[in-house]
């Protein structure tokens, strides 16, 4: 009796090679993608491999050549009316985790941490980059016109997928999947948006129903209403005009930042800015004479506080610089000694970071922000107060689904149950230790309200 030409492949259990290894994975997924399954099992079930040939196989996934970066097609900035009032229609599926298709290492297997655990992915284990380094990235495939696959692979080794995409955009050591890439970034908020940050939104109980991932471009125009996004979709990749956060299930999208994203800006070259941290209140005031006070000054201006100086900035700490400082406060909807104009540990991050409303700008007239009422002060949010405050922050917790500590009420008394409901919100902001004490600031404040 001959041997048949082609058998059913059945990974080794203790085969540690990258192809065994992710055929293990698959296999114990279970379903098919359109019963429910995950989208990585999809080429398991059907393997029916040439055995002697699976390496010649495996590595024939349609890889083609770069084209040069390029914008590609665009949909005309600030035009809502133009945009694709359609939009993707269909199931935005995804694939899995795994290695890059032709990754170096020994016998043609991923480099080691190809696919790092939860606890291996901190900011010093991963690839450095900057935006701008991200974005073009992103432009290469829009300009080569990648077509969409969860199964192919594109010459770079990234599967041809929306994750695939972002893993690639990215520079991530291998092909991660809607249900992974949120280890990659940490967790902002949509204001705080900048290119080559991610909008992602995974559907954890069928990820093929919806599960989809973009590349934050830039907004469109100053109501903040729709951005640039570059993504991997059917039929190719595009960069195109997109309502924010997507075409649909836009309410569940959570923003990310990438951890090793080294540029607080989106111009590049490759260069990185450093993020200062904060050097204490006695370096600005009348008398002070320093680098960071000039280093202020120009971050002022670059966030619209050109019209306070009159020359400079300089080292000499100045009026022109309380003003402006002033104002940037006050853009963010403080009020009082919280805006004094004297930068504190947050103005100097909001500076720094590129975050935050800037003096004038539109995201502080007409944005989302612009009906947030003032902060009051934190001195209405401790033990034994009694005011209108307080109740109109604990309806405001009730009202975006953060009051579970409530009992009764909320009243104008502060009780544990305020403080333990301000910190569920300030955690699902991505914040720790001080900056999640239950407390609320001007930011907790501005972001609740927003």
């Amino acid at each position: 009796m001959s041997v048949p030409v082609f058998e059913e492949f059945e990974p080794a259990a203790d085969c540690g090679c990258a192809g065994c290894a992710q055929q293990r994975r698959d296999l114990a997924l279970g379903l098919p993608v359109r019963a429910g399954g995950h989208p990585a099992a999809h080429g398991a079930r059907r393997a029916l491999v040439l055995v002697t040939a699976a390496g010649v196989a495996l590595g024939a996934g349609g890889a083609s050549a770069l084209a040069l970066p390029g914008d590609g097609p665009t949909a005309p900035a600030g035009l809502l009316a133009d945009l694709d009032a359609a939009g993707p229609v269909d199931d935005t599926p995804q694939g899995g985790a795994g290695p890059l298709h032709g990754a170096p290492g020994p016998g043609g297997q991923p480099a080691p941490g190809a696919t790092p655990t939860n606890s291996q992915i901190s900011t010093g284990s991963l690839r450095k980059t900057t935006r701008a380094e991200i974005i073009n990235r992103a432009k290469r495939w829009v300009s080569a016109q990648v077509p969409y696959s969860m199964e192919r692979y594109w010459s770079d080794g990234y599967r041809q997928d929306c994750s695939g995409y972002i893993s690639m955009a990215w520079n991530l050591r291998g092909n991660e999947w809607t249900g992974s890439l949120d280890r990659f970034g940490e967790r902002i908020d949509r204001t705080e948006l900048q290119p080559g940050d991610i909008l992602l939104f995974h559907n954890p109980a069928n990820p093929t129903k919806g599960s989809h991932v973009t590349i934050f471009g830039g907004w469109t125009d100053y109501t903040h209403t729709s951005y640039i996004a570059y993504e991997q979709t059917k039929p190719r990749t595009r960069r195109q005009a997109t309502p924010l956060a997507y075409w649909n299930n836009s309410t569940r999208y959570v923003a990310y930042r990438y951890k090793g994203v080294v540029s607080g800006g989106s111009a590049g070259g490759g260069s990185s800015t450093t993020v200062t941290p904060y050097p204490g209140s006695e370096m600005f005031g009348p008398g002070a004479n320093n680098a960071y006070v000039t280093r202020l000054g120009q971050l002022l201006v670059q966030r619209g506080g050109k019209k306070y100086y009159s020359q400079g900035p300089g080292p000499r700490w100045g009026e022109a610089d309380r003003r402006a400082a002033q104002a940037f406060q006050q853009a963010q909807g403080w009020k009082g000694a919280e805006a004094d104009g004297m930068p504190g540990p947050q103005t100097w991050r909001l500076l720094v970071a590129g975050q935050g409303r800037s003096i004038g700008g539109s995201s502080g007239s007409g944005g989302s922000s612009a009906n947030v009422p003032g902060f009051p002060g934190r001195g209405y949010f401790r033990p034994g107060q009694s005011n209108a405050y307080v109740e109109k922050l604990g309806k405001q917790l009730v009202k975006r689904g953060f009051g579970k500590h409530y009992l009764s009420g909320p009243g104008p008394r502060w009780g544990e149950a305020d403080r333990r409901n301000v910190e569920a919100f300030q955690r699902a902001q991505g914040w720790r230790g001080g900056a999640a004490d239950g407390y609320p600031g001007p930011e907790t404040w501005r972001r609740l309200f927003r």
